[in-house]
């Protein structure tokens, strides 16, 4: 059941993912064949408010540090989830590049920049660890990013994601990219997200295991011989048309960080490195922090459930 007071959740009216935020658009690009790929966030003109969260021992990232409150850009142009590991944050080249052609970017005296914060997840075991995503797969994912519901599964950044791995690479199965969304006070709070867990996946609602060994559901599971396969990552983009100072925008995603945890079991672990993304549009109604922060562990868990069942779908 939802935490949120009674009458105050409703499906988000537009299309129940993350473009439901109005503005936003998403695209993909995918590479089936080599399990790998990459997924863009493009922000409307002008920006968002953003900030974000990185956490566990190995991230792979790209301007994140500016995201800090303190730091004096408050407004991102796009964010990129990515496959390919620390390979993989070049397609953030390709995303820049359609933004300069686009004439967008933070005012400078003698171009605009544009601002594309970029976190990566480890995919190199499951496909070809040859073929990464690069600028122009960033390029063309920009180039197809739409205000369509978001297609969800074995696309972009989802395309190599493998979850349940506590055990070793042998028990791992498919991850992949998901999106949710809901109407909270007016305003629409939505999540785009990819498990890469080494966790496994659990239903938020009944806590029925969704995808991975449920040997990692019970207290042995802290006994069971990880392989260190690689690098295990979830990575989240939470938005709202709710007006969030970069602060604001801070503590929401400590929240999805929260969302995360909902539903992977184990989650956090030292194998993982996790990202979390919050932009808002300020476009919408002012909603309280605290119930925006209950909502973003809503459409965060959600969002990383409906990624793995339509992957194994």
């Amino acid at each position: 059941m939802s935490n949120l007071p009674d009458g105050d959740v409703a499906p988000a009216e537009a299309n129940g993912t993350l473009t439901a935020v109005a503005g936003l658009l998403v695209g993909h690009a995918t590479d089936l064949e080599a399990a790998t790929g990459c997924t863009v966030v493009l922000c409307p003109d002008g920006g968002c408010v953003a900030s974000g969260v990185v956490l566990g021992p190995a991230p792979g990232s790209r301007e994140t540090a500016l995201l800090a409150p303190e730091k004096s850009v408050e407004r991102v142009d796009a964010v990129l989830l990515t496959g390919g590991s620390a390979f993989g944050l070049a397609a953030a080249d390709g995303v820049v590049r359609w933004l300069e052609e686009h004439g967008r970017g933070y005012p400078t005296p003698f171009a605009r920049v544009p601002i594309v914060p970029a976190a990566a997840l480890y995919d190199l075991g499951v496909g070809s660890a040859r073929v990464r995503p690069d600028a122009s797969m960033g390029h063309a994912a920009a180039a197809a990013a739409t205000a369509a519901p978001v297609t969800e599964g074995r696309v972009g950044a989802g395309a190599g994601a493998t979850v349940g791995k506590l055990a070793g690479p042998e028990g791992a199965v498919r991850g992949g990219l998901g999106s949710a969304a809901m109407a909270l006070a007016g305003a629409v709070v939505a999540a785009v997200a990819v498990s890469n867990a080494v966790g496994s996946l659990v239903d938020p609602e009944t806590g029925a295991l969704v995808a991975g060994p449920a040997a990692a559901l019970t207290p042995a599971a802290a006994r069971l011989a990880v392989d260190p396969f690689s690098t295990n990552t979830t990575l989240v983009v939470v938005a709202t048309d709710a007006p969030l100072g970069k602060a604001e925008a801070r503590a929401l995603a400590h929240s999805a960080h929260m969302g995360i945890a909902r539903v992977t079991r184990p989650s956090h672990t030292v194998h993982d490195g996790d990202s979390t993304f919050v932009l808002s549009t300020r476009r919408g109604p002012a909603v309280p922090l605290a119930a925006l922060s209950i909502a973003v562990q809503e459409v965060v868990a959600r969002a990383l459930v409906r990624g793995v069942r339509a992957a194994a779908g």
